[in-house]
């Protein structure tokens, strides 16, 4: 991802709500589960994509992490 998608990203996490985070989380762990899928039965193009995505869900539980903290 680049910086601007990464910025993008902590903004959109910042401003969604503990339910939406997890909803989030969930949604891009199944897209990492379906790349995972993907790769073991046909060819992968952009193998990045795997450590883009746990980041992704790093991020957003952190996130998540940071509003149940304050509630």
């Amino acid at each position: 991802m680049t910086n601007m998608k990464v910025a993008k990203d902590r903004e959109d996490f910042k401003s969604m709500e503990a339910g939406e985070l997890k909803t989030k989380i969930e949604s891009v762990r199944r897209e990492l589960f379906s790349l995972r899928l993907n790769a073991s039965t046909a060819h992968v193009k952009d193998y990045s994509q795997f450590s883009k995505l746990r980041k992704k869900v790093a991020r957003a539980m952190t996130y998540l992490s940071k509003k149940s903290g304050q509630a």
